[in-house]
């Protein structure tokens, strides 16, 4: 067993959408653990299926070729109040991206009153209008997001690739995808924080083009990252249960 002083090398890894997968668990153990979605994949198919408690919204994860566009699908139904969406990612796609989605997704707070613009952040972070493209692209020209078609038939399309390495990942969402889910996905592209990796599988793609530096943490810290996130997940959905509703106020009219 691993003492409690002892530490581990871990590789932290800048920009982030350079950092690869990483563990999909980040995202399919708070959805089950946290916001109480069902599986009913079969265990001896390499794919994973979590269906929201409402049974409106699904997460499917088939691994397969690394450049099939749709390694991970989410689909929501149509509403009452809005139309059915949906959003892809590609293999290689950081999964704490991925998960600033799934995230915003199962906030117990609900979607923000007026919709974000999932551009502003990355218009603070410094990201600017690319060369013969629309949108914007990251300061190092790396990733760029679009908003393609017209509306009603629009998508925004987010891609990282280099010229040797046409596309590492990519990111398509239909243009009925609520905006505030959208804007997650860019604030956690904008983050300027690293991402921890396992230094044995820093990626072998734009290698040149990554900042990497390696330390030693305790080992704890590694081994208890993800029941950390689902503690700070589980406080959340506790926190927004136990506010308690603003009492009416007294009913005014005439005293006698």
């Amino acid at each position: 067993m691993t003492g409690a002083s002892e530490a581990v090398e871990q590789a932290f890894i800048s920009p982030r959408y350079l950092a690869g997968i990483g563990d999909p668990g980040w995202i399919t153990q708070p959805l089950h653990r946290v916001s109480g979605w069902s599986y009913g994949h079969d265990p001896l198919i390499p794919r994973v299926l979590l269906t929201s408690p409402d049974q409106l919204t699904q997460l499917r994860l088939a691994p397969g070729d690394p450049d099939d566009p749709d390694w991970w699908t989410i689909r929501q139904a149509r509403t009452a109040d809005h139309p059915a969406w949906a959003a892809t990612f590609q293999a290689r796609t950081p999964v704490e991206i991925i998960a600033a989605f799934t995230d915003a997704l199962t906030d117990p707070s609900g979607a923000p009153t007026a919709s974000p613009d999932p551009f502003t952040t990355l218009q603070d972070a410094g990201w600017e209008p690319p060369r013969h493209f629309g949108g914007l692209a990251a300061p190092d020209g790396i990733t760029r997001i679009e908003r393609l078609g017209n509306p009603g038939s629009d998508l925004w399309h987010i891609e990282t690739a280099v010229i040797r390495d046409p596309t590492i990942w990519r990111a398509v969402f239909t243009g009925t995808t609520p905006l505030h889910l959208i804007a997650a996905v860019t604030r956690a592209l904008a983050d300027p924080a690293p991402l921890m990796r396992d230094p044995r599988r820093i990626p072998g793609w734009a290698r040149d083009r990554m900042t990497v530096h390696t330390r030693h943490i305790p080992a704890t810290d590694v081994a208890f990252a993800l029941e950390r996130r689902i503690s700070a997940l589980t406080e959340r959905h506790h926190h927004v249960a136990n506010v308690a509703p603003t009492p009416p106020g007294p009913a005014r009219g005439r005293t006698r």
